[in-house]
């Protein structure tokens, strides 16, 4: 089975072929680095991150480029109008008292630090927008000399009218939007759709981050005009520098069909008069206790607020794996208990790998054994679930049908290769380190586990409790069987 994803460009899941054979050029809609990003935020970079894995393990190579969004994200898109309001950075720096770059500098930080705590494979390319200047400047000129911009007193703004195709991405009724538009924001905008590319700094205001507007870029310029960049034109601007003028694969959440990724699409495509990106991918939202996540609501957790209440990055990676990424989520604590009790039972069964070596019989005989065909398969079945649009829970199920065979046979019996194999491929497509993460017990812990045994075969309960409390100092369990003891994580 190929790999089958569900495009937002055709409405449907479609069998995915890339431009150059064995490359996969993708593009990810990364965060802007004003504050900690909460639950709802990584929902999508865990999901990225398997699509990721999954295109690997389909042979391709992913040159993949991710924005840091630090500047020119302004607060009216909470509103549905991502052209007016304060720069979120600018909000940032007036709450903590800094700079806006020391804002953008400690969030990106805090940021990337996140990515590695969730094991998340990093993009080759993490680009800050304040590094593309010249490159967003450079798009706008291709587009004011091709007749999409005109000026008005707060800045460039784009012509929706003029790009005949702006409603057909996210099916929109734009005289529907105009007639039912809350506020009118701007009423020198020529369209309610139109949308900044480049903002004038207003009169009067002194903002940390700020670049001269060339000018051959302004009409009926007598002072020189300060600006930034609209949230829109830098992500365009990154993607099309660093990965050519048509994509493989561009993602991001579905909020950002209807304004954000519309607007990148008209403005990269009236650019180049080509397809921006063939495919486009979006995950569903994540919300919390039934409801929106909100600052106000006091539901936004952060990767500190799980760690400080007993959950570790990986309970909530695999959290977020039981639900498909196109289907709605809900974080509760008591989901992510479930999660990490989960978690906990894949890595102790993760630990029978390390008990299954000196048995009587022979890989090689176990190779055709039913057991050994049915652990195979379960690898190929992962694959072929991820491969059907990233179906994550179909891939769980189908692990944890594995691990409950293996939790009920003979450790004699256990195909060590097919096993470890099966181990790989969960590490490999989902990132759950369950290798890494279930060590070996100590040769004291196995002698004492030795000892333990020989105690209960000579009905020595006391002794044999002695030892199980010694055996649990180190972390470690035993679990009496019909075919012996198996040790295990206490947590």
């Amino acid at each position: 089975m190929g790999l089958k994803l569900h495009n937002t460009l055709t409405g449907r899941v479609d069998d995915f072929k890339s431009i150059e054979p064995n490359l996969v050029k993708l593009y990810t809609c990364g965060p802007t680095v004003y504050n900690y990003p909460h639950v709802g935020n990584w929902f999508g970079y865990i999901v990225w991150d398997i699509l990721v894995r999954v295109l690997q393990a389909n042979d391709y190579n992913v040159e993949r480029v991710m924005n840091i969004t630090d500047v020119g994200h302004l607060t009216g898109d909470n509103e549905g109008d991502a052209d007016t309001g304060e720069d979120k950075l600018q909000k940032g720096a007036r709450r903590e008292g800094k700079t806006a770059w020391d804002v953008a500098k400690f969030y990106t930080e805090d940021f990337l630090e996140g990515m590695n705590q969730l094991n998340l494979i990093m993009p080759q390319h993490v680009v800050k927008a304040t590094d593309y200047i010249p490159q967003q400047l450079e798009l706008v000129r291709k587009l004011k000399a091709k007749g999409f911009t005109y000026q008005i007193d707060d800045g460039i703004y784009f012509d929706t009218s003029k790009f005949k195709t702006y409603a057909d991405f996210a099916h929109l009724d734009l005289a529907a939007l105009q007639a039912g538009a809350r506020v009118e924001f701007n009423p020198q905008k020529r369209n309610h759709s139109d949308f900044a590319l480049w903002k004038f700094t207003p009169a009067g205001e002194n903002r940390d981050m700020e670049w001269e507007t060339p000018s051959d870029l302004v009409d009926n310029l007598t002072n020189s005009i300060m600006g930034f960049p609209g949230w829109h034109l830098e992500c365009s601007a990154m993607a099309m520098s660093i990965l050519g003028e048509t994509l493989d694969i561009h993602t991001g959440g579905i909020d950002h069909i209807p304004v954000h990724h519309t607007n990148e699409i008209a403005q990269s495509e009236a650019a180049t008069d080509k397809i921006f990106s063939n495919f486009w991918l979006h995950n569903n939202h994540l919300k919390a206790e039934g409801t929106k996540i909100s600052k106000s609501l006091g539901n936004g957790y952060t990767l500190a607020d799980l760690l400080a209440k007993g959950y570790s990055p990986n309970d909530y990676r695999i959290f977020v794996l039981q639900t498909h990424y196109r289907s709605e989520g809900n974080f509760t604590f008591d989901n992510l208990t479930a999660a990490k009790n989960r978690l906990h039972n894949w890595r102790n069964i993760a630990t029978l790998r390390h008990q299954t070596h000196d048995t009587l019989i022979d890989d090689d005989e176990k190779s055709t054994d039913e057991r050994s065909v049915s652990l195979y398969a379960s690898s190929q079945a992962v694959t072929e679930a991820l491969n059907d649009d990233l179906n994550t829970p179909a891939a769980l199920t189908i692990i944890d049908d594995a691990f409950s065979r293996l939790a009920n046979a003979k450790l004699n019996d256990i195909h060590q290769h097919a096993f470890n194999q099966l181990l790989e491929t969960i590490d490999d497509m989902l990132g759950l380190k369950l290798l890494e993460t279930t060590p070996d017990v100590s040769d004291d812990v196995k002698r004492i586990i030795i000892e333990r045994q020989r105690a209960r075969t000579n009905q020595d309960w006391q002794t044999s409790d002695n030892l199980r409390a010694e055996i649990e100092k180190s972390g470690i369990t035993v679990r009496d069987t019909a075919h012996g003891p198996i040790w295990e994580y206490t947590d």
